[in-house]
């Protein structure tokens, strides 16, 4: 072997390119680091490292469920037309099983686990990155699970099984039958998708999002010009109802406009003759919080022109 692992991982940090193709490279180099890199130009795989700047805010969510347990993965592209690629398809669908099987929601250690065929699943994507042509990125990983009953999977306007722009899962507790807990949960995973709960219960909501709505909330109060006292009973007002409209359980449920989901919940369960609580659940969308660039076309193309 006329190369070192420190040469291997020179060539990575140089290049981007995976950790097989650089020992091929140097393989076929005798070694030498520049003749590598220049051969893995020639290969189109040293492109990953340049493409890693660019915003991914595209791609898939997926979603994979094994009876009590479910995980949704986001992974992001640059753009739409990845989403429709096979490769990128089944890389999508291999690394939510991935994430099923390990039972970790932290990216990093998904990264580092095998990946089907060869490799981790961090060289698998920095390959993607290379053969497809854009930046792609392993985003987020939620997992949910229940010490009896099931976690329903819901994908809204599915690309593939399993696969799409808005994943759901839902976690049921109960030793109701399976049948009538699928019931339940596509409907619930319904309503999350349009509903978009931000947590199961008031007391859930995040601290800093309440705080922000109470600062709306006081700003409006003080622009009515009422008494302090009247303000006050104001502000307490808009944030239980804030509260109310954006914990799940509290939500009216889509499918009547008129009930609480929780009394859905409830009400399936005096109908199964037992109890059903939903202890949990997961709503990715797509591209959430990623803040966008706006790209400059006439200048992209420039700048590619200019190599």
């Amino acid at each position: 072997m006329a190369y070192t692992a420190a040469d291997v991982k020179n060539l990575r940090e140089k290049t981007g390119a995976g950790m097989m193709d650089c020992k091929k490279a140097l393989e076929e180099t005798g070694g030498d680091i520049e003749a590598a890199v220049d051969f893995l130009r020639a290969k189109g795989l040293a492109a990953a490292q340049k493409k890693s700047s660019r915003t991914a805010a595209e791609g898939l969510v997926g979603v994979a469920v094994e009876g009590a347990r479910g995980v949704a993965v986001e992974v992001n592209s640059e753009t739409d037309f990845v989403a429709k690629n096979d490769q990128f398809q089944e890389f999508v669908r291999n690394v939510t099983q991935q994430a099923l099987a390990a039972g970790s929601d932290d990216v990093e250690t998904l990264k580092a686990a095998d990946y089907p065929g060869g490799g981790t699943i961090a060289e698998k994507l920095t390959n993607n990155v290379a053969t497809i042509g854009e930046n792609q990125s392993i985003r987020r990983i939620k997992s949910v699970s229940v010490s009896s009953g099931l976690v329903v999977p819901y994908m809204h306007n599915a690309v593939a099984p399993n696969l799409g722009k808005i994943g759901v899962l839902v976690a049921l507790e109960s030793d109701a039958g399976a049948a009538v807990l699928e019931q339940l949960g596509k409907q619930l995973a319904m309503h999350i998708a349009a509903a978009f709960p931000q947590a199961l219960t008031a007391e859930d909501l995040d601290a800093n999002l309440i705080e922000r709505e109470r600062g709306i909330a006081r700003d409006k109060a003080a622009e009515s010009g009422k008494p302090e006292n009247v303000q006050e009973k104001m502000v307490e007002g808009a944030i239980n109802k804030f509260a109310k409209e954006n914990a799940l359980l509290s939500q009216i449920f889509v499918m009547d406009n008129k009930t609480p989901v929780s009394q859905i919940v409830e009400q399936a369960g005096k109908d199964a003759g037992t109890k059903i609580v939903l202890k949990d659940f997961v709503r990715f969308q797509l591209g959430e919080g990623i803040e966008r660039q706006e790209s400059d076309f006439a200048a992209e193309v420039a700048a590619a022109a200019a190599g």
